[in-house]
């Protein structure tokens, strides 16, 4: 069976994920019975394409390669241009909408409007957006309930390491009562460099050449990436319904050369970790630079690599370890979504 997919914002990972379905279609067909058809593509800037037999991907790698503008895919039969984002997810003969947006992050919009008006239509979403699922879980996952689709978003923690399928499918059973780990990867690099002798402010301008973190790096340094990350996990790993003021936060820009080597003289590193304990009834969740002692294995992750630990009750601590960013990684987080939604074990909310 095809499952026909409309895309919502085209930038990098969009179109990661379009060049992943245009060179693997056929080794996804042939081994896993996958058959994904994109029949939308809708973005603010780079126009929008609809065509309700499946977009021919070849032909719009070769139109962003020449003119980044979508409308300039062929006029063929059957063929619509101009929707936007609202008109493209309502007429769309797409099964699940992938919400891949710029998103403002403190208010999830305009992804979490996307993602309501999607599920209104009765159709999925799978997104890598962290706001729709950090600010508006419990709501989305309601309606999505009520109209009988389902959500996916393993991108929003660590991309495309399963920081969420892991535990909610491999480590099923178990009862997690702590949940740590390194959920930023541009902070990481800082602190690995820093332990090289380098002073956090060459540092940080070394991450930004490397494009590990942006121009206005707070959101990476001051630890808020990393909260909305804690949020998704506390809502969906341990069922805790957390809002972004629940977390006690606090980031790295204050940390000196002084401060590493004193770790080191205790044997231990600083790391950012993002931390949520819960014991039944109350629930502590914080992000912010912590000592770590050198045989915790969160301790050996260098540059710009992601890692979680869940500590379980009956398999012991279990630690993942990844790439926390990145548009193949990213583009292949929607994949095993999509993949996923063809297996039937995406998890509809409950």
């Amino acid at each position: 069976m095809t499952q026909k997919v409309a895309l919502i914002g085209f930038g990098g990972v969009g179109q990661g994920l379009v060049n992943i379905l245009r060179t693997r279609k056929e080794k996804l067909r042939s081994t896993l019975g996958t058959n994904i058809e994109i029949v939308s593509i809708s973005d603010l800037k780079k126009g929008s394409i609809h065509h309700p037999d499946g977009l021919d991907l070849e032909q719009v790698d070769q139109i962003m390669k020449e003119s980044g503008n979508l409308e300039d895919y062929p006029n063929v039969d059957g063929a619509v241009k101009g929707w936007d984002s609202f008109e493209t997810i309502e007429k769309t003969n797409a099964d699940t909408i992938v919400e891949i947006t710029y998103t403002d992050v403190h208010t999830g919009q305009p992804a979490i409007d996307h993602c309501k008006a999607a599920i209104r239509n009765g159709k999925n979403v799978v997104m890598s957006n962290k706001g729709p699922v950090a600010l508006a879980y419990q709501e989305l996952s309601e309606l999505a309930k009520a109209h009988n689709v389902s959500l996916g978003f393993e991108g929003t923690v660590m991309s495309g390491t399963p920081a969420i399928r892991l535990p909610i499918v491999s480590l099923a059973g178990n009862e997690i009562n702590e949940i740590k780990g390194i959920l930023n990867g541009t902070t990481n690099y800082i602190l690995t460099e820093m332990e090289k002798g380098i002073p956090y402010e060459d540092a940080l301008t070394k991450a930004q050449e490397l494009g590990y973190a942006e121009a206005d790096p707070t959101s990476d340094v001051e630890g808020y990436d990393a909260l909305y990350k804690v949020v998704i996990l506390a809502n969906v790993i341990m069922g805790v319904p957390l809002k972004k003021e629940d977390v006690y936060c606090k980031g790295i820009s204050h940390l000196t050369l002084q401060d590493i080597e004193e770790a080191e003289q205790e044997k231990k590193k600083w790391k950012l970790l993002g931390r949520i304990n819960w014991n039944g009834q109350r629930v502590e969740a914080s992000v912010m630079p912590e000592k770590i002692e050198i045989t915790d294995p969160l301790a050996a992750v260098q540059g710009a690599t992601n890692a979680v630990t869940y500590e379980c009750d009956l398999s012991g601590p279990i630690t993942l370890l990844g790439a926390g960013a990145g548009i193949v990684e990213t583009g292949y987080s929607l994949l095993i979504d999509l993949i996923n939604l063809e297996r039937k074990i995406i998890d509809t909310p409950k």
